[in-house]
């Protein structure tokens, strides 16, 4: 239920809260925005005060500016609209702290198009408009890692309880978990306090790799709790000394990490659309199953947004390389879960826990859409092994993916041209950036020998 301004200011005042966090979530899925005494953000609330600069939106991952024309060079203040049933107090804090993510407004109160979480907030709109509602439920997998204070140096898995690292995969291995209680004992309670709503934990295929499964639900809540929730998994990790990261590949040789994400869609009357009455796959099932097909090679920027991401995406290491589709089938890029018909659901595979969560769900859905009103197609569902059938369908690096993005008609019409401009040119510029690092294998191989 929404807050309006006073019942915010008896939310605080109830806590005795000292401090307010005002997040904005930019391009990479960090968080922006400004830290208030609780009185100058009431204040500010009262005279639409509380302001950030445009320019947030242009920064890369790397916290330079994009070279972009998509956005002005006086970089004009947006106003910051908090969402008020996204507040919760911040549980790692000894001083009573509040968060709160905000939306963005302009001077004549319009929202701005290029922001992520209005991004998304677009996509569902059309949903609306059809009298369609989606569901999802994201997975998120990642990693622990020894401190790392020079990126220079590969990662080291950390030492548990037994003090010693672990030196082999462990997958869905309750004791190699049970490594880690205190950590995950501390994450649980902070997502509890902040109301995020965790269901699963599990050991994935990767040395100290872990999965998060998350309730199924609204997408923006979703959203929101899967940008909460990398806050607090850092945090969380931390504080027990250790890293927790969210990179798509940050171990050579070992699988990368996802964000997996389940989706379904039901009417007005909370009818799943992917099932008829009788349990058969539906019209829109399958249109939609054929719009992802389509659409995501060219989408792959939302949902693997770095070089480091396309390291994921390779054969036999619990990645798709391909759009195609098929019933209990973890080789695909689409896999349709066993379940009962009130529960059929479409898992995209292809979206790495690297990506901005309000940006991979929009494309997610996104592409689904324009399958449904397009009545598109699906090809037949894969039944053998997909990375030995499957020739590569996803773009292999970056730079075709930005390339594909950008020539994109059906995106650009459906998610905005100034964002696509705009993102685009931020992942080019991230490029450009990654391009003037000369790396180790480069120093080991060329550096005497050519």
């Amino acid at each position: 239920m929404s807050r309006n301004r006073a019942e915010l200011k008896e939310w605080l005042k109830e806590r005795r809260i000292t401090e307010v966090e005002m997040m904005v979530p930019d391009m990479a899925g960090i968080a922006r925005g400004k830290i208030l005494p609780t009185k100058k953000f009431l204040s500010g609330l009262d005279n639409d005060t509380l302001r950030l600069p445009e320019s947030v939106f242009g920064q890369m991952v790397t916290g330079a500016d994009a070279d972009t024309k998509a956005l002005t060079y006086q970089a004009p203040d947006m106003i910051l609209v908090p969402d008020a049933d996204t507040i919760c107090v911040v549980p790692w804090y000894r001083e009573p702290t509040a968060q709160v993510v905000c939306d963005c407004h302009d001077r004549k109160d319009k929202p701005v198009m290029v922001a992520p979480r209005q991004i998304l907030k677009n996509v569902l709109a059309l949903y609306k408009e059809k009298g369609w509602h989606p569901i999802v439920a994201p997975e998120l997998e990642f990693f622990l890692a020894q401190k790392n204070i020079d990126p220079d140096y590969p990662l080291l898995p950390p030492a548990g309880k037994s003090g010693r690292p672990q030196t082999g995969r462990q997958a869905y291995s309750i004791d190699a978990v049970n490594e880690f209680d205190p950590l995950f004992e501390d994450m649980y309670d902070y997502c509890e306090a902040q109301d995020i709503g965790i269901d699963s934990l599990i050991h994935e295929d990767g040395v100290a790799q872990v999965e998060i499964n998350f309730n199924h639900g609204d997408p923006l809540q979703l959203a929101d709790h899967t940008f909460l929730f990398k806050r607090t998994v850092r945090h969380a990790a931390l504080r027990h000394d250790i890293y927790a990261t969210f990179m798509a590949k940050p171990y050579e040789a070992e699988p990368g990490s996802a964000m997996h994400i389940h989706q379904s869609i039901v009417d007005v009357k909370g009818r799943n659309l992917f099932s008829s009455k009788g349990g058969k796959d539906t019209r829109l099932f399958m249109a939609y199953i054929a719009g992802l097909q389509k659409n995501l090679p060219a989408a792959m920027p939302l949902i693997a947004p770095y070089v480091n991401s396309y390291r994921r995406l390779v054969r036999y290491l619990s990645a798709p390389v391909n759009t195609h589709w098929g019933h209990e089938n973890r080789t695909v890029g689409l896999r349709i879960p066993e379940s009962e018909a009130k529960n059929r659901r479409i898992e995209n595979r292809v979206p790495g826990a690297d990506a901005n969560p309000y940006l991979a769900i929009a494309a997610t859905l996104a592409c689904g859409y324009l399958g449904m009103v397009q009545n598109l197609s699906p090809t037949k569902p894969m039944e053998g092994n997909a990375y030995e059938s499957m020739r590569y369908q996803l773009p292999r690096h970056l730079l075709d993916a930005i390339q594909r993005f950008r020539a994109s008609q059906d995106l650009r019409e459906l998610l905005g041209e100034g964002f696509v401009d705009l993102y685009s040119d931020v992942k080019a510029s991230e490029h450009d950036a990654y391009q003037q690092v000369i790396s180790p294998w480069e120093r080991q191989h060329l550096l005497l020998n050519v």
